[in-house]
């Protein structure tokens, strides 16, 4: 029920304000979701490689997108519409179980960026970022990485010096 993507670079998959029609799975490339207010952005997350990405709260309870999703590269992946994915229960014997883990995790993961975000330093934070996806420090701008880490720029740039 996956249908193979390609977009280009800078290509927006979600625009604030619209619909998640798609969950996506990434096998090549960069993703970022973010929000632009006035004339600050704010990177919510980077997605790479065996990744899956959409906008949750779009995308399952069909509401306004509050997040962008851009292409930072050429991205190559696998998209399941909304209507393909609310059926899957009907071809996928154990869809419920599948799906109530997938979720889970999504939780988990959220759970743990806001765990990091309120109790671990600037410095903690890049450590732990920088051991979970090493490859994305010499293929993604560094201003987005600092934003989804909590910091600014010159921030991640003094923790990179040391």
């Amino acid at each position: 029920m996956f249908k193979s993507v390609t977009y280009p670079k800078n290509h927006l998959l979600l625009k604030n304000g619209g619909y998640a029609k798609e969950l996506l799975f990434i096998k090549e490339g960069f993703v970022r979701v973010f929000k632009q207010e006035d004339k600050k952005e704010v990177t919510q997350w980077i997605g790479s490689s065996t990744e899956f990405i959409t906008e949750i709260n779009s995308f399952f309870f069909n509401q306004q997108s509050r997040w962008n999703i851009q292409a930072l590269s050429e991205v190559k992946g696998l998209a399941l519409s909304k209507n393909d994915y609310d059926a899957l229960h009907l071809k996928v014997e154990n869809w419920t179980k599948i799906e109530k883990d997938f979720i889970a995790k999504c939780f988990a993961q959220a759970e743990n960026r806001i765990y990091q975000l309120l109790s671990n330093s600037a410095e903690e934070r890049y450590q732990a970022f920088y051991q979970h996806k090493k490859e994305l420090f010499n293929l993604v701008p560094h201003q987005y990485i600092a934003s989804m880490l909590g910091m600014s720029p010159e921030t991640l740039s003094r923790i990179r010096a040391k």
